[in-house]
């Protein structure tokens, strides 16, 4: 258990060195050219950043399902021979007009479960209610209540996808409530790029442009993304931006101006080949947001599924274009309602107290190791100092984010290396009043206390692995130390440390040594 080989001593020196090397940037503010560039990302909390509260408008939603169900059921109305009249939709209720002798028939229609489907025993998808010869129905509390959740759920993905694509570091993304999502972007001072991209809807449809002899019912009129232009579009729908599964942004061949390039699933390129095959020498528009960005004229029919999209964009605007593309749509309207821009001077605040109480902490636990174990001490506390190095070292390397939570995992790793050094030498204590033998008193000491070491920090490490995956933002950020100071801290305790003991009582072989 004393005993090391030239390849392992080889090997800790290594880690210790590498361990360094990764260590020194961040005492720098200046690069020095031997070192890497990579230095520990601070969190929102400490080095500042912006924090936005979006919130998510789900009226368009139930206006939207809604108008469906209004269309199932006119559909199925007329299926069944049942006549109507007066039927208006409004922004949450629809109301018709029937006969009487119809009303059996009707209200058979309107538990259809085709249109007005379970929830659960108690509820259905609409409420209804009759007034004489007159039928109003709305979406019901629980169906609505299951539309915000299922479109909180998809924005906070696709926002999660947006914002990843841009490659912020560490962002936190989390519902708050039912209708708000909580969103701190950590050194980003001017979010400006940022809010358009998870500001824009991105529902894209393409559809043809109406003939001069249309009639009126059968268009509307959209405006271009300048608002320079109004287009007459068709209602009827060509492909919606579901059937899309990629989008680049690039640059035409022609005048090198900046276009996305997308690509369409299987079904998606047969539906838009088969419309392009049918309507060649008509205007296509594509339509993002309830906005033209471009009616080019189909010269000949689509038939691989790759398309392209102009519309005089800068290389930024394309870009962003192809993000939220590629991301999908957002399934309901969002707005900023807060907006805040955390400055440097609170986190610097934060950074200062952090290393103060870490500093603080760290001496004491110096002072009572160094007074409790004399010279072992010595070892064990050159052994904290090298794993609070490793520890930071393996932070820069991987890019994690330190926030004030994660100072506080730091301080309690240091506690745990600590706690493991003294169960460590206690456990010596008590071999050598057994075992005269002094490298045996040792080398027993140090294999029945890994027992115990590693039950303590595997339990630890579940802990942390447990708080990554289910906790978010600083609670992860905590995890994440936590568990790497885990591991460097039973690499420095038990095998550094070890090391130094190993080498010194072999330099005093023969003696007896005392803790």
């Amino acid at each position: 258990m004393l005993h090391f080989s030239k390849l392992k001593i080889f090997s800790i020196f290594f880690i210790i060195i590498f361990g360094f090397l990764f260590f020194l940037p961040n005492l720098f503010n200046s690069e020095i050219s031997f070192l890497p560039k990579k230095k520990v990302v601070l969190g929102l909390d400490l080095q500042g950043g912006s924090y936005l509260l979006l919130e998510v408008n789900s009226k368009p939603l139930f206006k939207d399902k809604l108008e469906a169900k209004s269309f199932e059921l006119r559909k199925k109305l007329r299926l069944e021979r049942l006549n109507y009249d007066n039927f208006v939709t409004e922004d949450s209720t629809v109301s018709f007009e029937f006969s009487l002798e119809n009303k059996e028939r009707i209200l058979k229609v309107l538990n259809d479960k085709n249109i007005n489907e379970n929830i659960d025993e108690k509820n259905k998808e609409l409420n209804y209610q009759i007034l004489n010869n007159k039928i109003l129905f709305n979406l019901s509390e629980i169906y609505q209540k299951r539309i915000k959740k299922n479109a909180m759920e998809q924005s906070l993905e696709i926002i999660r996808s947006r914002i990843d694509e841009l490659g912020t570091r560490e962002p936190t993304i989390i519902a708050q409530g039912e209708e708000r999502i909580l969103i701190e972007l950590p050194g980003i001072k001017n979010p400006k790029r940022i809010k358009e991209i998870i500001g824009t809807t991105a529902k894209l449809t393409f559809r043809f442009m109406a003939d001069n002899d249309a009639k009126q019912s059968s268009y509307e009129k959209l405006q271009s993304k300048n608002n320079l232009e109004t287009y007459n579009i068709k209602k009827k729908l060509v492909l919606s931006g579901e059937h899309l599964i990629d989008a680049q942004p690039g640059f035409n061949n022609l005048d090198n101006s900046s276009v996305v390039n997308f690509k369409l699933d299987s079904f998606g390129a047969k539906k838009f080949a088969y419309a392009t095959k049918n309507n060649i020498g008509k205007r296509l528009a594509i339509i993002i947001d309830d906005k033209v960005i471009s009616a080019p004229v189909v010269r000949d029919a689509i038939t691989t599924g790759n398309g392209q999209i102009s519309g005089s964009f800068a290389v930024e605007e394309a870009n962003n274009l192809a993000i939220v593309l590629r991301s999908g749509a957002l399934p309901a309207p969002m707005s900023i309602i807060e907006e805040r821009t955390v400055g440097p001077d609170l986190g610097q605040e934060s950074i200062d107290k952090g290393i103060i109480s870490l500093i603080i902490g760290f001496v004491l636990v110096i002072l009572y190791i160094f007074y409790n174990y004399k010279l072992f001490g010595i070892f064990a506390n050159i052994s904290l100092l090298i794993n609070l190095v490793l520890l930071i070292s393996i932070l820069t390397i991987i890019e994690a984010t330190l926030t004030l939570p994660g100072i506080a995992g730091i301080i309690l790793t240091v506690g745990m290396a600590v706690d493991a050094n003294v169960l460590i030498y206690e456990r010596i204590k008590e071999e050598l009043t057994n075992e005269d033998n002094t490298l045996i008193a040792f080398d027993n000491g140090y294999k029945r206390v890994l027992t115990t070491l590693l039950d303590a920090n595997i339990t630890t490490l579940i802990a942390a692995f447990v708080l990554y995956f289910i906790g978010s933002g600083p609670i992860k950020g905590f995890a994440v130390t936590l568990a790497i100071g885990i591991i460097t801290s039973l690499f420095t305790t038990f095998i550094l440390g070890r090391l130094f003991v190993s080498v010194y009582i072999k330099s005093k072989k023969g003696q007896r040594l005392k803790i």
